[in-house]
């Protein structure tokens, strides 16, 4: 069978259009890659996490510097290895020049490390949380605006010490970066303000039996600090509940987002009152927020209020789509251009004004919160505070931030 000379050059130019590497499905066309947790006990976290994205898109008319925009998903189940695996098929298989997420802590320093071996792509986090994501040993291509777990922690640990009036606190955390950042956080002000951490609790994420955690906490603490995500939040609630615990809660970020407080069952009994903090609140009244509530409300499954995974992938997707239009999509340079731009990119988001620190890490607003119950009897995150403008230091000069240690189960300790 013979081909003819014409048609071996247009199935040349076909295949380099459809090969591994190359940016775009075609000149009108940008390839973006969204990496989520589609799988796990994570699963619904995900989900959000992509409503958040899409609704920046959608804002965006679904172009970006006069092309269209094509969303290639990956999927991961919050482990390390599920996600570099995604950000390696979308990266070397699917051809993306710009990848937004993971969304888990473990995720985020796994997709960082990766992000080293491929310098002509640009990551761009989710709602990945763990401290050292950015702050050591960073990559150049990765960038996070929606800040870390420690900054998500700024005003709650003086809160419940001054104004709950919480002098003795247990932790009950999953066992891996996201929690030991939340914990840090949280502890960090608590322990300067006079307070004691005598127990912390580290479970795997996935659990599903809580009772020897439960029977481990002591009698005699004035309140339990959680930080548990997701189903792993459900149960742990549902089963201290179940159990007659007795003692009130302080929330790690999310232990009290929507997707924990939508859940069937009587947690509202033990979630009503609990203080916590972020870096969103159901109530904030600012007209910015209540923009992003009714656009994020049109797509398919939304919660009552954006969960904080929706928000962080809203402003990681909206940072990224600023920048992108600033270079007109050209990524020809291996992104440099681009991630030039990225590096200087401010803007007010829902929830206030976010830029980048050095390591390329969000600076932004934090809200103090309590959980109460809505007019219509839905839970939500009342505002009691704002925070402005957190920095990854949480105001502590960076030679003495260091200095306190890498985050880890043992540090810190106010035992």
């Amino acid at each position: 069978m013979k081909i003819h000379r014409r048609a071996l050059l247009a199935l040349a130019v076909a295949t380099a259009f459809t090969a591994p590497g190359f940016a775009f499905a075609a000149d009108d066309t940008i390839k973006i890659g969204l990496l989520a947790t589609f799988e796990g006990p994570f699963t619904v976290l995900g989900e959000d996490g992509e409503r958040g994205a899409m609704t920046a898109i959608g804002e965006a008319g679904g172009m970006v510097g006069g092309k269209k925009i094509e969303i290639v998903k990956g999927s991961s189940d919050a482990s390390p290895d599920s996600a570099v695996r995604a950000a390696r098929k979308l990266v070397e298989q699917d051809g993306v020049k710009v990848l937004i997420g993971p969304l888990s802590g473990d995720e985020g320093i796994a997709v960082k490390d990766y992000a080293k071996t491929q310098p002509g792509v640009t990551f761009i986090n989710g709602s990945s949380a763990a401290q050292d994501t950015t702050f050591r040993d960073p990559a150049e291509n990765f960038f996070r605006f929606s800040t870390d777990g420690a900054q998500w922690m700024a005003g709650l640990g003086t809160y419940a010490y001054n104004d709950k009036g919480y002098k003795t606190v247990a932790t009950v955390a999953e066992d891996y970066s996201f929690p030991y950042t939340q914990v840090f956080g949280f502890m960090a002000e608590f322990c300067k303000a006079g307070g004691k951490v005598p127990s912390k609790s580290w479970v795997p994420i996935g659990n599903k039996d809580y009772s020897s955690v439960i029977a481990a906490i002591p009698d005699n603490v004035d309140a339990i600090y959680v930080a548990l995500g997701g189903a792993d939040a459900v149960n742990f609630l549902t089963q201290y509940q179940q159990s007659g615990g007795s003692a009130p809660l302080i929330g790690g970020s999310i232990t009290v987002d929507q997707t924990v407080l939508t859940a069937q069952g009587k947690l509202r009994d033990v979630l009503v009152g609990t203080p916590s903090a972020g870096p969103t609140a159901d109530t904030n009244d600012a007209p910015a927020w209540k923009a992003f509530v009714e656009e994020y409300k049109k797509q398919p499954g939304a919660f009552p209020s954006p969960s904080l995974f929706a928000h962080a992938y809203y402003v990681n997707t909206k940072a990224a789509l600023i920048a992108l239009d600033e270079v007109k999509d050209d990524l020809s340079d291996g992104g440099k251009a681009f991630r030039e731009a990225l590096a200087k990119v401010s803007f007010d988001s829902p929830t206030g004004k976010v830029s980048l620190d050095a390591n390329r890490n969000g600076i932004a607003d934090i809200f103090l919160t309590e959980v109460s119950e809505g007019a219509d009897g839905t839970l939500l995150n009342k505002l009691i505070k704002v925070v402005p403008q957190v920095n990854q230091t949480l105001g502590i000069p960076e030679d003495q931030f260091r200095a306190l240690g890498a985050v880890s189960r043992d540090n810190p300790s106010c035992s």
